[in-house]
């Protein structure tokens, strides 16, 4: 039997510093060699993706932007990518003005690149924090007080601001719209919202059935920390809740393991592959 091991990134995989721990690294790495298939699902874009993954060998495309398309690895270009339709991006924009958000719009140029549209005037002290750990980036750059071109498809809508006003913008999205929409607190800040919006049916759980038949896998185990997680828990064969996760997700899991900080999905992934082995 053949298990696709899916790991959520922040919170999850990642350490207490937002990195995958040199532990972690070595045994996902040394996993990857023996045959398993280990990969991550985020809500991030390549651009942050492929440097927390530089010490870590994987070989399933990563599922990024919560699903919206999946990255190669091997040869570092978006695979299965999806976008929102013209009609989508109207009622999101009328949405998101009339809530005072001024969203970041993710456009995908060529075959890996992204090129990120912001069009207030200045930004706020979370989004300016958000914009300056993401400067410079080979993969994706900013555009800043430029609206984002109607003649281009957009990937992906992203607004992090006051968490009652984002929750209340993406009530208002789910009624107007068919479009994907993925509402969250901020993990290190309760009183931020994150809200993404995708394409109709982008999900990380729709991604991760699209790899688990694509690698031929016949079970997905998949680790998770957040709500957007929720959808991936339903579609997985083994939900796995690490320890700092919120209270609904623990809720959801089949299993509940160590905290990020302790290189927890690692090492579950570990015991539990090799004791697959052992069973075969």
């Amino acid at each position: 039997m053949t298990t696709l091991y899916i790991s959520d990134l922040d919170g999850t995989l990642l350490d207490g510093e937002s990195r995958v721990s040199e532990r972690s690294a070595e045994i996902i790495s040394a996993l990857t060699r023996e045959g398993a298939l280990i990969t991550v699902a985020t809500a991030r874009t390549p651009a942050t993706v492929v440097p927390l993954l530089a010490q870590t060998l994987t070989t399933p495309p990563a599922i990024v932007m919560t699903g919206a398309a999946m990255w190669s690895r091997s040869d570092n270009r978006f695979i299965d990518a999806v976008h929102l339709t013209a009609t989508e991006r109207v009622t999101i924009d009328g949405v998101m003005t009339a809530n005072g958000l001024k969203p970041f719009v993710y456009i995908r140029e060529g075959e890996s690149h992204l090129r990120v549209y912001h069009a207030a005037l200045s930004l706020s002290r979370v989004e300016e924090r958000f914009v300056d750990e993401r400067r410079n980036l080979p993969l994706k750059n900013f555009a800043l007080m430029t609206p984002a071109p109607t003649d281009r498809q957009a990937m992906l809508y992203y607004a992090i601001d006051d968490r009652e006003r984002v929750f209340a913008a993406a009530e208002q999205l789910r009624s107007a719209t068919d479009a994907t929409v993925s509402c969250y607190p901020d993990i290190f800040n309760d009183g931020i919202g994150h809200l993404e919006v995708l394409a109709h049916g982008v999900s990380k759980a729709a991604a991760a059935l699209r790899l688990k038949e694509s690698m031929g896998a016949d079970r997905i185990v998949a680790f998770g920390d957040n709500l957007n997680d929720l959808p991936m828990f339903d579609v997985a064969d083994v939900a796995v809740a690490v320890g700092n996760a919120m209270p609904e997700v623990k809720a959801a899991a089949d299993v509940v393991i160590g905290r990020n900080t302790e290189d927890a999905v690692a090492r579950y992934i570990m015991h539990n592959y090799q004791c697959m082995r052992h069973n075969a």
